[in-house]
């Protein structure tokens, strides 16, 4: 079978058609140089060259020979190439999975850090709920995550990249609503003492245990138990809930961004703040997160 070697000694004898041209460009003495293409030709059961003193010519099969063997050896180099960049962190995949909402904050930023510092490199975004992303960075169907934190998970490290208050939506029916046809107020803030009583339509616990974690403290601090009229895990069903009238909804401010029609969103006094982390895997050995991770850790991805 023949060897890389012996097709770049045909190769370099082919484009010099002069063994001590072509012996001289492979720093080898000529000796060794016609054995190689002599054991090619004895490999392939066909004549290559057509020897004349130290000048030789290609024969047909030669000549067909040399544009796969151009092929071949550039293919080998650019696997060659492609192997120390994924080694590197410079190619390679790296699958990012977020809850929804982070979609209006982080995700769009780090996208674009991303692209910027590995442009040959593929990112795979996926929408995931909250409770099902630390699953699937723990059993290594994500390499990154954004959530909210979660209680600790060993073999996850977390990290804080955004902090992000809490405000409430609900249906411009609703008497604490804006009035869309008047000026705004100069305060136009809703007391904390304002939800006391009120439906509120959150989501469960289980899906998103610091945010539900964070209105039921902010509740308490005001002197009284939310009154739960709905549990739904996507922020954007409680809006549209909210939207029917069905209660209020205590949400991210970055669902504003969204624009929903029906519904009009209004700052909380001393609103609460729940953060986003990234999170991965401890021993995730995939190179594109690992030099992702530290461009972030020294803002050189910024």
């Amino acid at each position: 079978m023949p060897d890389l070697r012996q097709l770049r000694a045909f190769v370099t004898l082919a484009e010099t058609l002069h063994f001590g041209r072509a012996a001289a460009r492979l720093h080898l003495s000529q000796p060794p140089l016609s054995r190689q293409i002599m054991a090619l030709e004895a490999a392939l059961g066909v004549r290559l060259v057509e020897r004349h003193s130290r000048q030789v010519s290609l024969t047909p099969a030669g000549q067909r020979f040399l544009a796969d063997a151009r092929e071949v050896l550039a293919r080998f180099e650019r696997a060659c190439r492609d192997a120390r960049r994924a080694g590197a962190g410079e190619i390679g995949e790296l699958a990012l999975g977020f809850m929804m909402h982070a979609a209006q904050t982080i995700v769009p930023s780090l996208a674009r850090r991303f692209m910027d510092a590995f442009p040959a490199a593929s990112l795979r975004l996926r929408e995931v709920m909250p409770n099902a992303l630390v699953d699937e960075l723990s059993d290594g169907r994500l390499d990154l995550g954004i959530m909210f934190p979660p209680p600790p998970v060993r073999g996850l490290v977390f990290r804080q990249v955004y902090r992000e208050h809490l405000c409430i939506v609900l249906s411009n029916a609703h008497p604490l609503a804006l009035d869309s046809a008047q000026p705004p107020a100069r305060d136009p803030v809703v007391r904390r003492a304002d939800l006391a009583g009120q439906p509120l339509i959150l989501a469960p616990a289980e899906t998103a245990p610091a945010l539900r974690g964070a209105i039921e403290t902010y509740c308490r601090e005001g002197g009284f138990a939310p009154t739960i009229r709905v549990e739904t895990q996507l922020q954007m069903t409680i809006v549209s809930l909210a939207a029917e009238g069905l209660g209020i909804g205590i949400v991210p401010a970055s669902m504003r961004r969204l624009n929903p029609a029906g519904v009009c969103f209004r700052a909380l006094e001393d609103a609460p703040a729940v953060d986003h982390v990234l999170a991965w895997r401890q021993d995730n050995d995939n190179p594109v997160l690992r030099r992702f991770l530290g461009m972030i850790e020294t803002g050189t991805a910024a």
